[in-house]
C-alpha cells in the first residue's frame, strides 16, 4: 500500500511538455534510454503480429484437430500443439489481441471515471473531496486482483466481465493520481490569474489544468496496461476470464499445467508471451517517467 502510494505521488509530480521543442526534448531523452526503446520495440512487435495474425499463420486458433494433439515443437508446429490439436503459436498470436484489448479497455474505463472524479475532487475540495477520498481509501484497501475477482464473481465470467472488473479496480488509482496532479497545478500562478480575469471553472479545468496533468496520466496508463494484462491472465488461469475456445494466454497456461512435466512447451510459450508483453509496457513506462521528469532531462 505504501509503495503504491509513493509511486503514485512520484508520477503525479511529472510535467507535461508545453511546446513542440519540449516534446522533441522528451523524445530525444526517451530515445537515448536503451531499455525504453527495447520495451517500445517489444510492444510494436506484439502489436504487429497480433493485428496481422491471419497473415502470419495458416492455422485456425479455435478449430480442433485431435489427430495432432499434444505434439512437441516441430518444423510444422514451431511451438507444438495443445491437448486439442490446435497450433500453440497461432493461439498465442491471436491471444495477443485479447490481452491488448483487455489492457487498453480497462485503462479507458479507469480514465473515464477517474479523471472527472479526481478533477472535481481536487479542484473543489470540501465535503465532496472528503467523501470521494474515503471511498477511494476503502477500494485501495483491497488488493486490486482481489477486487477484480469479487467483481467477476458478481458479473459472471468472460472477457467483457474481466474488462469491467479490472477497469473498476483501476478507477481508484486514477482518481487519486488525477486529484494529486490537480491539487498541484491549481496552485500555479497562471490559474490564479485566470480566476482573477473571471474565467469560468469549466474552462480553467479543460484548457489549463487537465492538459498539464497529461504527463502523469500517460505514464500511469502505461504501467496500468501492463498490470491489467497480468491480472487478466491471472483471472483466465483461475477460469474466471476468457472461456474456451478463446485463445487467451492465462487460460492456455491453466490448460497446459496438466502436461507441464511431459510437454512443458504448453506453459513456457504462453508464459513467455505474458512476461514479454508486461516487460515491454513496464520498460516503456519507466522510460516515459524519466523523460517527463524535468530533473532527469536537466541532468540526463
Amino acid at each position: 500500500m505504501i509503495l503504491m502510494n509513493n509511486k503514485t505521488d512520484q508520477i503525479s509530480q511529472l510535467q507535461t511538455p508545453k511546446s513542440d521543442s519540449e516534446i522533441r526534448q522528451v523524445w530525444r531523452h526517451l530515445r537515448r534510454n536503451r531499455m525504453a526503446m527495447i520495451g517500445l520495440l517489444i510492444l510494436v512487435l506484439f502489436l504487429i503480429v497480433s493485428i496481422f495474425a491471419p497473415m502470419l499463420t495458416q492455422y485456425d486458433p479455435i478449430k480442433l484437430n485431435l489427430i495432432n494433439a499434444l505434439q512437441a515443437p516441430t518444423s510444422e508446429h514451431i511451438m507444438g500443439t495443445d491437448w486439442q490439436g490446435r497450433d500453440v503459436l497461432t493461439r498465442i498470436l491471436y491471444g495477443g489481441r485479447i490481452s491488448l484489448a483487455i489492457g487498453f479497455i480497462t485503462v479507458v474505463i479507469g480514465l473515464a471515471v477517474g479523471i472527472p472524479v479526481g478533477t472535481i475532487s481536487g479542484y473543489y475540495g470540501g465535503k465532496f473531496d472528503l467523501f470521494v477520498q474515503r471511498i477511494i481509501d476503502i477500494l485501495i484497501a483491497f488488493p486490486g486482483i482481489l477486487l477484480a475477482i469479487v467483481v467477476v464473481t458478481v458479473l459472471g465470467v468472460g472477457v467483457e466481465q474481466v474488462m469491467i472488473a479490472v477497469g473498476i479496480s483501476t478507477i481508484p488509482i486514477y482518481t487519486r493520481l488525477v486529484r494529486g496532479s490537480v491539487l498541484s497545478v491549481k496552485e500555479e500562478g497562471y490559474i490564479t490569474a485566470a480566476k482573477s480575469l473571471g474565467i469560468g471553472d469549466a474552462r480553467i479545468i479543460i484548457r489549463h489544468i487537465l492538459p498539464n496533468c497529461l504527463g502523469p496520466i500517460i505514464v500511469m496508463s502505461t504501467f496500468r496496461i501492463a498490470t491489467s494484462i497480468l491480472w487478466a491472465a491471472g483471472l483466465g488461469f483461475l477460469g474466471l476470464g476468457a472461456q474456451p475456445p478463446d485463445p487467451e494466454w492465462g487460460a492456455m497456461l491453466s490448460n497446459g499445467r496438466v502436461y507441464m512435466r511431459t510437454l512443458p512447451h504448453l506453459v513456457i510459450f504462453p508464459g513467455l508471451a505474458i512476461f514479454f508483453m508486461v516487460l515491454g509496457f513496464n520498460l516503456l513506462g519507466d522510460g516515459l517517467r524519466d523523460a517527463l521528469d524535468p530533473r532527469s532531462r536537466k541532468y540526463g
